[in-house]
């Protein structure tokens, strides 16, 4: 892929720009990595966040330094109901092991979503998918706003297939989940046995009915996610049993892409258990790295409650903001960590789920405030 050069990437970003504003399926691959695009630097000083503050009231449009780092986090007991009457007096924010000063603490209960569903329509899915559908079908009915949210489907195999762009009407999302149907590849008989001379209707894509996932996570990071307002609360769902056989990209590489794009990876891990299997550790490690949870539902019920805590957890979430002491731009990987220092909560061994780091700026970067 990588060697494809970047007049191929250019046509898989029209393709997808087709898809977004059309909502008509186009398939798109992972193509070779793009340039870094040039960011504007702002010749005029940058205002304090005070006087910031107050010309945005005064309707003055102004540019600052995006210095701070914004982290969501959930805090639940051990029977995973949501803690949501933390104060920031509870808790403690480091990064590489320094203590940082809490700019903002919030609870975040109606900010905008966007909201990618990735569905893995190889073969290994065919039992579940029509589950999977359903479910889905019932959760994008009930989390999406109008004029609010936002949501997207991509299916995806050797390639990632834009079903439906990101849109906020729910029956334009739940008509793309029903059209998602497995592809096999070449050859496949059932029960995970694939013989050789048998035609697919994907027979001249040498990938097809293969399983990329790391691809569809960074593809659908970089051109669907990254273009989100900066309000938005950006978030991959990820239906899949783990087990990546054709992708160009690692998974690490996947990872960085998801978290430079503040998306938060849930995973769902379903599959047909008995001839394929699910790669538990691998999703969980996926999840885990950039704030979200793996879920691992062993019926239609259990998958059902799986999208319910979903939902739960992104209308029960805070937000801490912290400008951090190392001020480098060196693009380089930050581990942060928040701990409870209030003694009483500390005996409830509350869970706190949050991204477990970011990659610094390597160059300045401005946005308008209004």
């Amino acid at each position: 892929m990588r060697c494809r050069g970047e007049f191929a990437y250019i046509l898989g970003l029209l393709a997808l720009a087709s898809a977004l504003f059309s909502g008509a399926p186009t398939r798109v691959r992972a193509q070779s990595k793009p340039q870094a695009r040039p960011q504007q630097r702002s010749s005029n000083p940058t205002p304090s966040p005070k006087e910031s503050e107050a010309k945005a009231q005064e309707g003055e449009v102004v540019r600052v330094e995006t210095d701070l780092v914004n982290v969501f986090f959930t805090a639940a007991d051990k029977n995973r109901r949501f803690i949501t009457t933390l104060g920031q007096q509870d808790i403690r924010v480091t990064e590489d092991g320094a203590p940082q000063e809490i700019f903002t603490f919030q609870r975040e209960t109606d900010r905008p979503l966007s909201i990618a569903i990735l569905i893995d329509v190889s073969a290994s899915e065919q039992l579940t998918l029509p589950a999977e559908k359903a479910a889905a079908r019932a959760f994008v009915n009930t989390i999406v706003r109008p004029k609010k949210d936002e949501a997207a489907v991509i299916s995806f195999t050797g390639e990632a297939t834009v079903e439906q762009g990101l849109t906020d009407n729910p029956k334009s999302l739940q008509d793309a989940i029903e059209r998602v149907q497995i592809v096999f590849p070449s050859g496949y008989i059932g029960g995970g046995v694939v013989v050789g001379g048998m035609p697919t209707r994907n027979d001249s894509d040498p990938r097809a009915g293969s399983t990329a996932i790391w691809d569809a996570i960074w593809v659908t990071a970089e051109e669907l996610l990254s273009e989100t307002h900066d309000k938005t609360r950006r978030t991959i769902i990820l239906l899949t049993d783990g087990a990546d056989t054709s992708s160009r990209f690692k998974r690490s590489e996947a990872v960085e892409r998801a978290m430079k794009a503040d998306a938060v990876i849930y995973s769902i891990g379903i599959g047909d258990t008995k001839n394929f299997g699910v790669e538990k550790d691998t999703l969980r490690k996926l999840s885990e790295r950039t704030g979200g949870l793996a879920f691992f539902p062993k019926n239609e019920t259990d998958l059902r409650a799986a999208f319910a805590q979903i939902e739960q957890e992104l209308r029960s979430q805070y937000l801490v903001a912290y400008a951090p002491t190392n001020k480098n731009r060196d693009g380089t990987y930050r581990k942060v960590e928040i701990e409870l220092v209030n003694p009483e909560l500390r005996k409830q061994k509350l869970l706190l789920n949050y991204r477990q780091g970011y990659f610094a700026q390597s160059r300045t970067t401005t946005r308008t405030v209004q």
